[in-house]
């Protein structure tokens, strides 16, 4: 077998595996399946934090954490803000190991058009889903905007696309 195919066999049963039991898209829809396996393949090698570095992407504050789960250390590359392509994240997302910083999923970040929280007749939808938002930066200088988190790479037992996932924690934190 070559190594292409196996990777891409790898890739939908990984896929294929986190979605099991979790509020994942309908199993018959082609579209989604090959939009998760995009984002999979594009984004496998930043679980290399060096790698996500040297291809634009910088730490944004600290781990984040609630009561109902984490999303980790966020690594943004602005410029690939308002991208709806899944090979393209705005974001990754990493939780703290014993062995360094693992990549757990990704998110997509687009701008609201009218910088209006009341309106959402610009609300971007990926993989099946709709964005959450619109909701105002979390940091200043940060518009308002849309997200979508993905947890490709630790399973959300809330669902794929749940904006927190209760088996991410931070350090010192009881999330």
């Amino acid at each position: 077998m070559r190594r292409r195919p196996l990777v891409s066999a790898l890739a939908l049963t990984a896929l294929t595996a986190l979605t099991l039991g979790a509020a994942a898209p309908p199993a018959d829809d082609d579209d989604v399946r090959a939009d998760l396996l995009t984002a999979y393949r594009a984004t496998v090698t930043y679980h290399s934090v060096e790698r996500a570095l040297a291809d634009g992407y910088k730490p944004m504050r600290g781990c984040v954490a609630r009561p109902e789960g984490g999303m980790g250390y966020h690594y943004v590359n602005p410029a690939l803000n308002n991208s709806t392509d899944p090979a393209r994240p705005s974001a990754l997302m990493y939780e703290e190991t014993e062995r360094g910083k693992r990549l757990v999923g990704i998110e997509f970040f687009v701008e609201d058009r009218d910088q209006d929280v009341t309106t959402d007749d610009d609300r971007p939808t990926m993989f099946g889903q709709p964005f959450l938002g619109p909701t105002p930066g979390v940091e200043a200088g940060v518009p308002v905007h849309y997200d979508l988190h993905v947890w490709l790479y630790k399973q959300n037992p809330k669902g794929m696309f749940t904006e927190w996932n209760p088996r991410v924690r931070c350090p010192g934190s009881a999330a």
